[in-house]
């Protein structure tokens, strides 16, 4: 077990260079399972839930290996097991994609139940809505879902609300299946656009990700094929509003702008100076911060993944600000934490108020989760003194070396290991 000791008010200048989509990592490299040979996967982020998913692919028979640090080899010839129910599996939440890329593969497949961040109820029931859909039977009980079919079949699927998670899954396993399967009111987030395309690569039929509705020819195999994951936008956003918290200037580097517009947006509201690149986009926040309010919403509106940071960028601007969480129904979890660094939040269901303080200061806090740990980061780097960062764990699964990427940029911030 480790923690992070930040000593803040350090202003942050200079570049960073974002790693690859962790929430496109963790669907792709299931995917690449679908595949009866070899794929590789490059820009991957060196983070724990890659690690996790290796060692699940490697426990069903496949075999990987690390080209570089950021590149992938994946042997999926077959057979692999189609049984996943060890600790590693249960230790995350996207290994619920094995459920369909063991369905769409060898037409059955039993999966624990994922785990991953606590931050509200996240079922899985569009998932196998969708699976059944398809024609599959699907089981739940003891922790397991099982699901097996004769075969698939293409079909209209609406989906209740929208999901990323269960539109990829549901892709997955469509990308197998017989005949046309529409998807309707589909996540259009980067992620899924970036499974989708890397389907594609492998000889699937799929059209219109990125859109509302997805139509998916299924086909009889699929072949590995060499992918390279889009620059993640979760971990972008999290270092331009650590520009934004110290006042820094910073150049985010390895990009895709235009997945950066709402976070832009609400930035330039406060105050903040943005100068977009091809591939990159510049911070510079060498003016009083101003309040805003902020709506989370499927993309591409404000991602609730950014939501826990922006609420401690708001703590340190001045007035009052609201936010409205409308994906995840207890995402404020993590509130009790940034108010011991002098934060004043205030939750009311899915609303929190904010009003900002002149002065954060350090304090001995924990990560209750991935985003939240990142939040605590952050306030950690504006806060007077020094704050020490429990739980480093949550935060390893979706940043990488972040202790280094923020020393780069003048942050003083170091890793410790806690004392039993």
């Amino acid at each position: 077990m480790d923690k992070l000791i930040v000593r803040g008010q350090k202003r942050l200048c200079g570049e960073v260079s974002i790693s690859g989509a962790k929430n496109a990592a963790v669907a792709v490299i299931p995917a690449a399972i679908m595949a009866n040979g070899v794929s590789v996967i490059e820009n991957l982020p060196g983070i724990e839930d890659v690690s996790c998913l290796c060692h699940t692919i490697e426990k069903i028979g496949g075999k990987y290996e690390y080209i570089d640090k950021h590149t992938l080899r994946i042997d999926a010839t077959g057979p692999l097991e189609t049984c996943a129910t060890f600790e590693e599996v249960q230790r995350m939440r996207a290994s619920y994609y094995f459920l369909g890329a063991l369905l769409a593969r060898y037409k059955k497949a039993e999966v624990a139940l994922p785990g991953g961040c606590n931050f509200g109820v996240r079922p899985i029931d569009l998932h196998l809505k969708g699976f059944r859909a398809l024609g599959a039977t699907v089981i739940e009980g003891d922790g397991v879902v099982k699901a097996y079919a004769d075969k698939l079949v293409g079909t209209s699927i609406y989906m209740d609300q929208v999901s990323v998670g269960a539109t990829i899954n549901i892709m997955l396993a469509a990308a197998m299946a017989e005949g046309v399967t529409t998807i309707e009111n589909a996540a259009k987030e980067p992620h899924v656009v970036d499974t989708a395309n890397y389907l594609n690569m492998m000889g699937a039929k799929i059209k219109g990700a990125g859109t509302d509705v997805i139509r998916i020819h299924g086909v009889k195999e699929l072949h590995g094929a060499q992918y390279a994951i889009i620059p993640d936008q979760i971990e972008a956003g999290t270092y331009m509003i650590a520009a934004a918290i110290t006042g820094g200037d910073v150049l985010v580097k390895n990009i895709i702008p235009k997945h950066m517009d709402s976070l832009t947006a609400k930035l330039d509201e406060m105050n903040v100076s943005i100068e977009e690149h091809d591939d990159s986009i510049r911070v510079c926040a060498d003016q009083a911060l101003h309040c805003a309010n902020v709506k989370t919403m499927s993309y591409p509106g404000f991602p609730t993944d950014l939501q826990p940071q922006i609420v401690a960028l708001l703590s340190c601007c001045e007035g009052k600000s609201v936010i409205t969480e409308n994906v995840w129904d207890n995402r404020f979890q993590y509130v009790d934490e940034l108010r011991k660094l002098g934060a004043k939040v205030e939750v009311d269901g899915r609303v929190a108020t904010i009003q900002g303080t002149e002065q954060l200061h350090g304090a001995k806090v924990k990560a209750t989760d991935l985003r939240a740990g990142a939040a605590m980061v952050l306030a950690a780097l504006a806060a007077e003194g020094e704050t020490e960062i429990d739980g480093v764990k949550y935060i390893d699964r979706g940043y990488e070396d972040i202790e280094h990427k923020l020393g780069n940029l003048g942050a003083e911030i170091r890793r410790e290991p806690i004392e039993e």
